[in-house]
């Protein structure tokens, strides 16, 4: 109880969620809880030992897969996650410092940078010339970057693997040449 109201732990919650609400929204609530501190990945994953049988455990565990699970700032970034799975491409180094700059995705092996880009931080000139900046630097360091924004992530998701699958076929095909 907490000033008269019951409450449940942050483990417990996420449980609950997991077993009432679509993966989106959890990995949501999985990321804030990370981000106030509350459970860390790692530690929820341990938790979930002691919650064997709940109805939310096991959409968490699959959730949570230490192969594919990735904490984001962002929805558009944890959009995108399934996209360039569908692409075919490795899983991603995220928010990784790169040429100086952190990126949102990095394939190292392919020198690809992907930056998605949503309204609240790539609408003011200001921002579209650090976007500019970084990209030049990406280029002259013999990457490729690429940017998708909030609409084409969210309604032309297709596009956006077509694309994804064409420049990582490009870059494959680069390195073996």
């Amino acid at each position: 109880m907490r000033d008269d109201i019951p409450v449940t732990s942050p483990v417990q919650t996420l449980i609950d969620l997991a077993s009432e609400l679509p993966p989106v929204t959890v990995e949501r609530a999985v990321n804030d809880a990370d981000k106030r501190d509350l459970v860390d990945p790692e530690a929820l994953r341990t938790a979930l030992d002691i919650h064997l049988g709940e109805p939310g455990v096991r959409p968490l565990r699959r959730l949570l897969d230490r192969l594919t699970f990735r904490l984001s700032d962002s929805d558009l970034e944890i959009y995108f996650r399934p996209i360039a799975t569908a692409a075919q491409l490795s899983a991603p180094q995220s928010k990784q410092r790169v040429n100086g700059f952190e990126v949102d995705f990095f394939w190292p092996d392919l020198g690809l940078v992907v930056e998605t880009d949503g309204l609240r931080y790539h609408r003011t000139p200001s921002a579209q010339a650090r976007d500019a900046l970084r990209d030049r630097t990406h280029v002259i360091a013999g990457m490729t970057p690429l940017r998708f924004t909030h609409y084409e992530i969210r309604y032309e998701p297709h596009t956006v693997r077509t694309d994804l699958a064409a420049t990582a076929a490009m870059l494959q095909h680069r390195s073996r040449v």
